[in-house]
């Protein structure tokens, strides 16, 4: 490796991905000089292999699910899908996997872009080696953000690394469709990938070690997808643990903790995440490599001065939009910093202050129903210690239910606090849920009070209307 040079800034963000871009954004508005350092595209993992991809390959499988339920269209759409040309759209939202539109979003900002991976060398300090073979010091005088996210977690498992298994990367990006698939796991990415996979003609099989799917959101979450999903025609088999995997003859071959041999062309472990911290250089720091990185509310890393931990890195929730949240934040809090302006760092919902990671955490799964949910499920919220009331709505009792498809199934929960009288959590499950989940994210993030959400009049005939059903089944 061919030492070059040192550059100063007074910002350098480990990760180009959008929690990266973010702090990049916010440290350059605040006036602040910021190199982003990123080894692999511009975008991140959301860009190209998770979020925008898996979006693109769900959507056509929603909207001809959402056209199946209306009289007049469903008989033309009783087709197959067109698996080529929905990989081929797929394609195009992740740009064929090329980042020159998100560089030229960063020159547009004025970051300076260095290729390469990033490690800390010390304190303020992050070497970068090329493709080249050169190596490059960046010194930063305020902070340096590490937003290098995640990767698949893999199982250590007998026979796995010569299965050559898929995990959401070769998901969202495979080029072709197997006849058939086994997914590993119960939650949004082999939730998420089942309902892609089956539509588009794999006969997928999904193996749960626990106890249903979506184990993070209420029951009936996990258990309205799992009904749909069968329907669909796979197979989900719940308390299932893959204890081998072999690839016989071109054959997927998994043996469950029962014996059962499970048969397929490829199979998906959706296991959980680890952070990509194994070699970013922490321990020169001081701190063990492979690690979450904790941090404080205004996401500097507990026990320092300048260094910040965003995204899913502090693992406080991995989603897209959450580490967004916090990078606004971080970049914000790093310029107050830097100018000397007091923070309010210590006031939950204050400008410094990530909070909502705590209190508000949105997420949508892109399953058919979708299963959106924001704060605490009931469960939750009783182990932290509120008096709370779950109140139950049908979702098909709703008359813009009924209009937006002929056999609408779908349920809400509101977890209501009995002694502040504001809502802790939101769930709904249902088709096109998805677009209500904003305004129970205001709800709770606001802590508005019921007394004053039952003058938010839900338009007839919306789905939204669901509001006055819970209000209403709350006052009984």
């Amino acid at each position: 490796m061919t030492e070059t040079e040192t550059i100063a800034y007074d910002v350098v963000v480990l990760g180009a991905g959008p929690v990266g871009e973010n702090v990049a954004d916010r440290t350059r508005a605040a006036g602040l000089s910021t190199a982003i350092v990123e080894s692999e595209l511009v975008g991140g993992e959301c860009s190209y292999w998770a979020c925008m991809p898996s979006k693109a390959l769900l959507r056509p499988v929603i909207a001809r699910a959402d056209a199946r339920r209306l009289p007049g269209l469903s008989q033309a759409v009783r087709g197959p899908l067109d698996a080529t040309a929905v990989l081929a759209r797929r394609d195009v939202y992740t740009s064929h996997w090329h980042d020159d539109g998100q560089v030229r979003w960063l020159d547009s900002i004025g970051a300076d872009l260095h290729r390469g991976h990033g490690r800390l060398a010390g304190p303020r300090t992050v070497t970068v080696d090329g493709p080249d073979g050169t190596r490059r010091t960046l010194t930063a005088r305020h902070a340096v953000a590490v937003c290098t996210g995640t990767r698949a977690r893999l199982p250590e498992l007998p026979g796995l690394d010569a299965v050559k298994p898929w995990t959401s990367r070769e998901a969202t990006s495979s080029e072709q469709v197997p006849e058939r698939l086994i997914i590993v796991g119960g939650g949004v990415v082999a939730t998420e990938m089942a309902t892609v996979y089956q539509a588009l003609g794999a006969q997928v099989t999904v193996l749960v070690r626990g106890k249903g799917l979506l184990p993070r959101m209420e029951p009936f979450a996990g258990e309205l997808v799992a009904d749909a999903l069968t329907e669909a025609g796979a197979d989900i088999r719940t308390g299932t643990a893959v204890e081998s995997v072999a690839r016989e003859n071109g054959t997927v071959v998994a043996v469950t903790g029962n014996g059962d041999r499970v048969e397929a062309d490829e199979i998906l472990f959706a296991t959980g995440r680890a952070p990509r911290t194994d070699d970013v250089g922490l321990e020169t720091v001081g701190m063990e490599p492979g690690s979450w990185l904790p941090v404080d509310d205004s996401l500097r890393v507990l026990g320092s001065t300048w260094l910040y931990a965003c995204g899913d890195v502090n693992h406080r929730a991995l989603l897209t939009h959450q580490g967004k949240y916090q990078a606004r934040i971080a970049g914000d809090t790093i310029g107050a910093r830097a100018a000397g302006v007091p923070l309010l760092e210590t006031d939950p919902w204050g400008a410094h202050a990530a909070t909502a990671d705590h209190h508000a955490v949105p997420q949508v799964v892109f399953t058919d129903p979708e299963a959106a949910a924001v704060g605490l499920s009931l469960a939750e919220a009783e182990q932290a210690g509120h008096r709370v009331r779950a109140v139950d709505v049908d979702l098909s009792s709703v008359a813009g239910a009924g209009l937006y498809g002929d056999g609408y199934r779908g349920r809400a929960r509101m977890v209501v606090d009995l002694d502040a009288e504001i809502l802790r959590g939101v769930t709904f499950v249902g088709p096109g849920v998805g677009e209500l989940l904003h305004s129970a994210s205001v709800a709770v993030a606001g802590e508005v009070p019921i007394s004053r959400l039952w003058h938010a009049v839900p338009s007839y005939p919306t789905i939204s209307e669901v509001w006055l059903r819970l209000l209403e089944a709350y006052r009984g």
